[in-house]
C-alpha cells in the first residue's frame, strides 16, 4: 500500500512513519512538506494513501484535496477538529486528531485493508464505538458528533431518524444497517423500530405481556418487546 505523508512539522511525520511501520502492507514511499510537494508526488507517484496535515504553510490541506479530480484515499491529520465538517464534505477517507490514537490508526489500517479484500458493490462494515465522530447530513445541514451522543435510531420507512441533542435528522439508512456498523456495548435493538443508547437509559420498568419500558434522557420512553427484553435480561442481568 503505497502511502505518502503530508505535514510541515518533521516530527509529526516522523511518529507517524513510526507508527505505520506496524503495518507491512504500508510502504511509506515519501514525505513531504507543503501541499505543492505533495500534489507533484501525488501525481507523479499515484499513491494508494495519503497522510495529510491540514494547516501548512502556503495551500491547505483541504484546498489541495479540493482541487484534485482523481485523489487517493486521503487520511487528514490535524490538531483541530473544526475542519471535520469540510474534510468530510470533500470525501476525505478519514480524519485523525493529534496526538494519533494508535487504536483509530488500525481502524483506519483495518478498513483499507477490507475494501482491498471485497467487491466495491459490497457494503463494508466499521463498528462505530463510545468516542468515535459521525457525520450526519440531513439536506443541506450537516453535522459531526459523538456517537454515544446520539439517543436513539428510529425507523421511518426507507430511513432512520437520528436523535440527538434537540435534533432529529432524518438519514436514508435501513435500521439493520446501523445495528450492523453500532458496538453492541453501547447500542441495544429495542423492537423492530428502536435502536436505543445504554448509556443514555435513566429508567426502567416493567411492562405489558413481559417486556420493559425504558426512559431515556432525553424523556423518550420505548417498549422493549418481549423477544428483545429476553435477550436484554440475559446481557444484564446478575
Amino acid at each position: 500500500m503505497k502511502t505518502i505523508i503530508v505535514d510541515d512539522e518533521r516530527l509529526a511525520r516522523e511518529e507517524l512513519k513510526r507508527l505505520l511501520e506496524n503495518y507491512g502492507e504500508v510502504e511509506v514511499i515519501g514525505e513531504y512538506k507543503n501541499a505543492i510537494e505533495a500534489k507533484e508526488a501525488i501525481e507523479r507517484d499515484n499513491p494508494d494513501l495519503v497522510f495529510m496535515d491540514i494547516q501548512m504553510p502556503g495551500e491547505t490541506g483541504l484546498e489541495l484535496l479540493e482541487k484534485m479530480a482523481n485523489p487517493p484515499r486521503t487520511v487528514f491529520v490535524t490538531a483541530y477538529d473544526e475542519y471535520a465538517i469540510k474534510a468530510f464534505e470533500l470525501n476525505a477517507y478519514d480524519y485523525l486528531m493529534k496526538p494519533i490514537d494508535p487504536e483509530r490508526l488500525s481502524e483506519v489500517y483495518n478498513r483499507i485493508s477490507e475494501e482491498n479484500k471485497t467487491p466495491a458493490s459490497v457494503e463494508n462494515l466499521h463498528i462505530l464505538r463510545n468516542g468515535d465522530k459521525v457525520l450526519i447530513k440531513d439536506g443541506e445541514k450537516v453535522w459531526f458528533i459523538d456517537v454515544n451522543d446520539i439517543r436513539y435510531f428510529e425507523s421511518e420507512g426507507n430511513y432512520v431518524k437520528v436523535k440527538f441533542e434537540n435534533f432529529r435528522p432524518l438519514i436514508l439508512r435501513s435500521l439493520n444497517s446501523l445495528e450492523e456498523r453500532m458496538d453492541e456495548k453501547l447500542f441495544f435493538r429495542a423492537n423492530r423500530k428502536f435502536l436505543i443508547n445504554l448509556n443514555h437509559i435513566v429508567n426502567i420498568e416493567s411492562w405489558f405481556n413481559g417486556g420493559l419500558q425504558i426512559e431515556l434522557s432525553c424523556g423518550t420512553k420505548i417498549e422493549i418487546s418481549r423477544r428483545q427484553t429476553i435477550k436484554f435480561k440475559d446481557r444484564f442481568s446478575l
